[in-house]
């Protein structure tokens, strides 16, 4: 199913091959056109939802049901006719992220959305994990701007790198800095906070559904490995820390991984943390899992 955001990419694709074709009449035309669409879904959209809120408790229900659809819940996003605020939408999208961040950042604290800029705190830090930086930021950000389109910026407070703290403004990079094929929601052509790398999301190939096996994919050529734990899907290189074998077919109890070539353990819920040689540990991807699938992150340093 092609989304809306994929549809509005296309939309303004064609306006703009219009309006460098030389014909300012037919690229007016078709701009009012396109507005004139949006406008006549977007009052039957309304007047749907005025039904619904007339039906109380029911219609509140049903309303809740709708937005529930990935399709729909965009559309509503899109008039502003969302049945959540903007608290609730950006609590829920890190309520679905939290335990991915908790074994990096150990915990963010939402604190508003002022003047566009929605506002957050992480508490704890990830000691020794070079990728942490990243993760938290790319995490963060999709998360929050898929759930919030009206947001404009994103600052993170409290993040933590050595020697001392950092404070990172995450924001969508300006429309004319955008390439082709730029997608805003996937981030790429922002950079990192870890050197200015170029970060952006890839999406993984069908994975299955979760399993106590550890599975791997390819993202742009990176060997990936997935893995499950109580539920949550936790992403790595595909590379033991210790031997550079690959972990597809190691043993996970658990959150334990056990590399099949050396026999080197390592939690898979605490960034890779290595059990038997602390100097070592796992490279971790951000790892997203929403209505357009597994996605992971990969600076362009990871990149083969």
């Amino acid at each position: 199913m092609t989304g809306v955001r994929q549809v509005g990419t296309r939309v303004e694709e064609l306006l703009a091959a219009l309006r460098t074709s030389g014909s300012g009449t037919t690229a007016a035309a078709a701009e009012e056109l396109v507005g004139l669409l949006v406008g006549l879904y977007g009052d039957g959209l309304a007047a749907i939802a005025a039904v619904l809120q007339d039906r109380g408790e029911a219609g509140a229900a049903t309303m809740a049901a709708l937005a529930e659809d990935p399709l729909v819940e965009s559309l509503l996003l899109l008039h502003g006719l969302h049945p959540l605020d903007v608290d609730a939408r950006i609590q829920r999208a890190l309520d679905n992220v939290r335990p991915y961040l908790g074994s990096h950042a150990g915990g963010v604290e939402y604190l508003g959305v002022f003047d566009g800029v929605a506002k957050l705190r992480l508490e704890g830090s990830c000691n020794g994990c070079p990728s942490s930086t990243v993760t938290v930021q790319l995490a963060i950000q999709g998360a929050v701007e898929d759930a919030a389109p009206e947001v404009t910026q994103v600052v993170v407070e409290g993040v933590t790198e050595p020697p001392g703290p950092k404070l990172l403004q995450i924001g969508r990079p300006p429309a004319d800095a955008a390439g082709p094929g730029f997608d805003p929601a996937a981030g790429e052509g922002s950079g990192g906070s870890d050197g200015g790398s170029e970060v952006g999301w890839v999406t993984l190939p069908d994975i299955g559904p979760p399993s106590s096996r550890p599975v791997t994919a390819s993202a742009d050529g990176t060997s990936v490995l997935v893995c499950s734990v109580r539920g949550t899907l936790y992403a790595y290189r595909d590379a033991c820390a210790a031997c550079g074998s690959s972990l597809a077919d190691g043993a996970l109890q658990r959150e334990l991984l056990t590399c099949p070539g050396c026999a080197v353990r390592y939690d898979v819920r605490l960034a890779g943390k290595c059990l038997d040689d602390p100097a070592v540990h796992l490279d971790p991807l951000p790892l997203l899992a929403d209505s357009r699938g597994v996605r992971v992150a990969l600076p362009q340093a990871v990149r083969t």
